[in-house]
């Protein structure tokens, strides 16, 4: 396929033992959801008071909601769009009202009493929702078992950041983090020792999964870009631990997000932000010289307002972000500018890179009478920009970079005094492409070391290749809410999906050529690149894949101080294209060949010397019937609340549980793409290099090889240097197992309200998939004294082998600690204390662990790449004068990095950790000021100050072994002053 013609085409049973018992005691179970609840007890004259009505009005948009107190006093509100509510309840011809507010996914309690006093057992939880809806900050919910804390609309208006993405406040709850890549500025967030790929973020109910590429939610593996419009975030819940069964798709961390909505007011907003290299601060590589030009802008708008007062109501919202962003080009391995060759020297330096994007985000919500809510919405993500760009990868080397989303859902809400019914009905598009900037060959100067090398610094056409993937379908999903029987809320969902997962990878297009500096880097001594299988698509993989999730969930309040939520779902995925690929001919006729390396007993096959490794390849071995889709993803989760003192000012909470997540396609498809469009290594026999012409996978030099249709050639006539990649025929799904057990405090100090949390967390995770090397000597083994497995020991006729299995592993033990002052009129000021505690490890001792090159079957355990310490302290507050005050400071301690040291052979993995307690610190600073222009415009300026104190901060290192020295690149955010212009009506 040419450029031009690249186009989009269309064994733990003691846990599910435990649980079982559990869910005897219950009932039915819900799939995710973002209403609030109210619930409590109401009492008469000091008695019960049964067959009184309570009602709740929506202050924003009229919507009403009631329900009829029970025989015993208590009563429950669930599916509350989460707002700002007058609660009213009549008895007796007598009245009590309250105007109380509640958060997203919230279970609050609300007593109330007519002709007599409230119970005090209230008198703590409704001055914190009278306190919410004075100071418009989130409740700490205190009578669940999960680990969850909540964002507010407050907290991500008023604090500093240095994007407008809403996901980078998820990391003022304990046990999060939110990264932001300095070479290529894309954002992540992820918790304890597992990566981003296993988080799941719902909006408004819906999974926003990526199905295919990294990053957990569709278009965040390698983007600058946001996931959702910050205008348009409402509030959200982090679940950092032992969510209920509502949750699928899953291992981490759960972040539940509601949108805002239009109300009966007609009201809107308009923001504009800048920055660029006059407001920052030199890096380090700019230091004595003149800084890159670079930019950043942002800018956007929302409206909202009611089409029918009471009833019907729009919201739109727009965001764009158009950067310019500095790269630091240097040699790697710790070289200097003087080491390498001339003609490289004004490569050097630094750089700029560009960057768009543009977000749209519109809903209508109708709610036709009190039992019917009907909404729509629509979100549309646009991305362009340049990557690859930044520390050994010259400008030239870059790739232009896209996602294109689309997201509709369709959501109607039917109540009644006994049930709730929440369905959702959506369709998604979302996709992201590569293309190389520039065609050719690409230059890759390395130490020599082995085939390719350890990378120096590149140039030239770069080797991001082809790509373009994505997921489009749709999904039906439905929840019920059973809470006539007292005592329990019982929910009980399903969804189905089917969604078409669709890849091109021609990867590399560009071929790229190897030369060894000792060698004077002007003949290279290897090549690597891809190429089309004759009679096939080239790199093109289909997947209609369907998932089915069913849940039950029971939350029993046994007393009034215990609760317990006890749940079991399951889930279930189907993906054809794995299921029903074929292993090649070719392959199983090249595993079948004697072993053609040195040493190999004569008539031993390649197959055998796998054997003799621990390999069994007929495990691998695809027919096309012997694969079946995981069905045994049954995940139990059992928790408890307990209050201490009766009033829920101490309440003892924990839980255990099973969460499942999935395989992501991006690897699962390689098995195909590596056979239709194979990656080939060629060894090129030249001075310093020589290697046997009468071998496969050698060729002499000749000038000739730097033609793409002499290459291609090469490749045409047979199968030599091609890559095979073979996955596992009894691949499982990953999942982890939690626990946690801890405390939460409403407590008063200096005649403040603080609420505080204390937690341990365990997290075990297991059966990640894992791509490894394959290739092996006669004897088995691994690393030996002939070299490296990349060159010795792949598949006779053809290359490396690859092999995708289940064997990584995981596991985190955190203390966690989190202390909150909230926001009220009398006290204008917020405090907000999270700090982190945790002892990680894992089999694969690498930043991205999916590929374990150097642990033949996953490897020991050892550090896994989350810091030991983590604190995050933010706060806000009012200054009198329409001034506003907030900061955020950050700190964590060094991260342990893991290497293989390659001076004395292949196989000794040694650590490394800066000097220092500190890795990471970070203090951000922001002002604002507000002006009441006499109408109803108001206009606010605000400028923040990132990195007030110029901590140097380096987003990694590398180890030059021989040396003992490190290779810093990727510098953090230097200190950067940002201005804001806004208007709200």
């Amino acid at each position: 396929m040419s450029p031009s013609a690249f186009t989009r085409l269309p064994s733990r049973r003691l846990l599910v033992l435990a649980l079982a018992a559990g869910l005897s005691l219950a009932a039915p179970a819900m799939a995710q959801s973002t209403g609030a609840t109210l619930r409590g007890q109401v009492n008469a004259d000091s008695a019960p008071a049964a067959g009184a009505r309570i009602t709740a009005t929506n202050l924003a948009t009229g919507a009403v909601r009631s329900a009829q107190v029970n025989a015993d006093g208590s009563y429950l509100l669930p599916g509350l769009v989460p707002g700002q509510y007058r609660v009213v309840v009549q008895a007796n011809d007598q009245r009590d009202e309250r105007v109380v507010s509640v958060a997203v996914g919230q279970t609050a309690t609300l007593n109330l009493a007519v002709g007599g006093e409230a119970e005090t057992a209230s008198a703590g939880t409704a001055q914190q929702l009278d306190t919410v809806q004075v100071s418009a900050t989130a409740l700490v919910e205190t009578k669940t078992s999960e680990l969850a804390t909540y964002v507010s609309n407050r907290q991500i208006e008023a604090l500093p950041q240095g994007t407008r993405n809403f996901l980078a406040f998820a990391d003022t709850v304990p046990g999060m983090i939110f990264e932001q890549n300095p070479g290529n500025g894309a954002t992540r967030l992820r918790a304890g020792a597992q990566s981003a790929n296993n988080i799941n973020v719902y909006i408004d109910g819906v999974g926003q999964k990526n199905y295919v590429i990294q990053g957990g939610i569709t278009g965040q593996d390698s983007s600058r870009g946001n996931p959702f419009p910050q205008l348009a975030i409402g509030e959200y819940k982090v679940i950092t631990s032992n969510y209920k069964a509502e949750y699928d798709q899953i291992s981490s961390a759960a972040v539940t997000a509601v949108t805002r909505s239009g109300t009966n007011d007609f009201s809107g907003s308009f923001f504009w932000d800048t920055t660029n290299q006059d407001w920052r601060t030199a890096r380090e590589d700019e230091r004595g010289g003149e800084k890159t030009r670079s930019s950043e802008t942002q800018y956007g708008m929302s409206v909202g307002g009611p089409i029918i007062r009471d009833r019907l109501h729009f919201f739109t919202s727009y965001e764009a972000k158009e950067y310019n962003s500095p790269k630091d080009l240097v040699p790697g391995e710790g070289l200097s500018v003087a080491d390498m060759p001339a003609w490289l020297a004004d490569q050097f330096g630094s750089t700029s890179v560009p960057f768009k994007e543009d977000l749209y985000f519109g809903k209508l919500s109708w709610t036709f009478n009190e039992a019917n809510l009907l909404e729509l919405s629509f979100k549309k993500r646009e991305e362009l920009g340049v990557g690859n760009v930044g520390g050994q990868s010259a400008a030239s080397f870059g790739t232009d970079t896209g996602v294109d989303e689309d997201r509709y859902d369709l959501r109607w809400q039917y109540s009644s005094m006994d049930w709730l019914n929440d369905a959702h009905l959506t369709w998604e598009d979302a996709y992201w492409s590569m293309a190389p900037v520039n065609f050719g060959n690409g230059y890759q100067l390395t130490d020599g070391s082995s085939n390719n090398g350890r990378l120096l610094f590149r140039t030239g056409a770069g080797d991001g290749g082809l790509q373009d993937k994505g997921q489009e379908g749709w999904s039906l999903q439905n929840d019920t809410t059973y809470f006539g029987f007292a005592g329990h809320t019982l929910k009980f969902g399903v969804k189905y999906k089917q969604v078409e997962l669709n890849t091109i990878e021609q990867q590399p297009y560009n071929p790229q050529f190897y030369y060894d500096i000792a060698q004077g880097g002007q003949v290279p001594y290897y090549v690597s690149f891809g190429s089309p299988v004759a009679g096939t698509e080239g790199g093109v993989v289909r997947s209609t894949n369907k998932q089915f999730g069913i849940y039950l969930q029971d939350d029993w309040e046994v007393s009034d101080r215990l609760t317990l939520n006890l749940g079991l779902r399951w889930d279930y995925e189907k993906t054809p294209a794995w299921s029903d690929f074929v292993t090649g001919a070719d392959v199983l006729t090249a595993l079948a060949t004697q072993d053609p390396q040195a040493g190999a007993p004569a008539g031993q096959t390649y197959a055998q010397s796998l054997a003799a490794g621990g390999i069994d390849v007929a495990g691998f071995i695809s027919t096309g019937s012997n694969r079946k889709a995981f069905r045994d993803a049954w995940q139990p989760r059992l928790g408890f609340s307990y209050d201490l003192s009766g009033d829920e000012r101490h309440v003892l909470f924990g839980g255990i549980g099973r969460a499942y997540d999935r395989n992501l396609f991006d690897y699962l498809q390689l098995e195909r793409t590596k056979a239709t469009f194979p990656y080939r290594q060629l060894a090129i026999n030249s001075p310093g290099h020589a290697c046997d012409v009468a071998l496969a996978g050698c060729v002499d030099w000749d000038p000739a090889l730097l033609q793409r249709d002499y290459l291609m050639s090469l490749a045409s006539g047979g199968q030599s240097g091609r890559e095979v990649w073979m996955f596992a025929n009894d691949l499982k799904v990953p999942y982890s197992d939690q626990i946690s057990l801890g405390i939460r405090n409403a407590v008063q100090l200096a005649g403040q309200q603080w609420n505080t949390s204390l937690a341990y967390q365990f997290v075990d995770y297991n059966d990640g998939l894992l791509m490894l090397f394959g290739n092996r000597q006669p004897d088995g083994s691994y690393f030996n004294a002939s070299g490296s497995p990349w060159s010795n020991g792949g598949v006779p006729g053809m290359g490396n082998l690859i092999l995708g299995t289940n064997n990584l592993e995981s596991r985190s033990h955190s203390l966690l600690f989190s202390a909150d002052k909230p926001y009220t009129a009398a006290s204008p000021w917020s405090v907000n204390l999270a700090y982190t505690y945790t002892s990680a490890e894992q089999n694969v001792h690498e930043q991205n662990p999916a590929y374990g090159w150097f642990f033949p079957a996953g490897g020991s355990f050892g550090g896994a790449w989350t810091p030991r310490h983590r604190l995050v302290l933010s706060g806000f507050g009012d200054l009198g004068h329409g001034l506003s005050l907030s900061g955020k400071l950050t700190l964590a301690s060094h991260l342990r990095r893991w290497d293989v040291d390659g001076s004395s052979g292949y196989e000794t993995i040694r650590s490394f950790q800066p000097d220092g307690t500190i890795g990471f610190k970070q203090f951000d600073l922001s002002l604002a000021r507000t002006w009441d222009t006499g109408s109803d415009v108001k206009l606010k300026v605000r400028a923040d100050v990132l990195n007030v104190f110029d901590w140097q901060n380096w987003g990694g290192y590398g180890i030059n072994w021989r040396s003992g020295e490190i290779n810093r690149w990727d510098q953090y955010a230097t200190r950067t002053f940002k201005l804001s212009f806004g208007l709200d009506w």
